[in-house]
């Protein structure tokens, strides 16, 4: 008989892993992470398969806690683009 799992448990955060980002447990993979690829247009089954490390169960996880949460990690992902271009910019003058 199998145990079931408490779907609460699947991500975590902690200030010490990912900046306090949400992770999937056990895994230090970001939710975020997980939503780059979604938002590319791939399906939970693909992202299971190119991070095989992932259950199909905490890939799913990880897409409910972004829809609960999609402002804060919509706001996270805008951040890090700003900072990339910020970065970009800055090396593009020093060529």
């Amino acid at each position: 008989m199998s145990t079931a799992t408490d779907i609460g448990t699947l991500v975590t955060r902690f200030p010490d892993i990912g900046n306090g980002r949400p992770v999937i447990t056990g895994t230090g993979t970001s939710v975020r992470r997980v939503v780059v690829l979604y938002k590319q247009g791939a399906s939970a089954e693909e992202i299971a398969r190119r991070m095989s490390h992932l259950s199909l169960a905490q890939v799913y996880a990880a897409l409910a806690y972004y829809h609960a949460n999609r402002d804060e990690i919509e706001a996270d992902l805008a951040e890090e683009d700003s900072e990339y271009w910020k970065l970009a910019a800055l090396h593009s003058k020093r060529v």
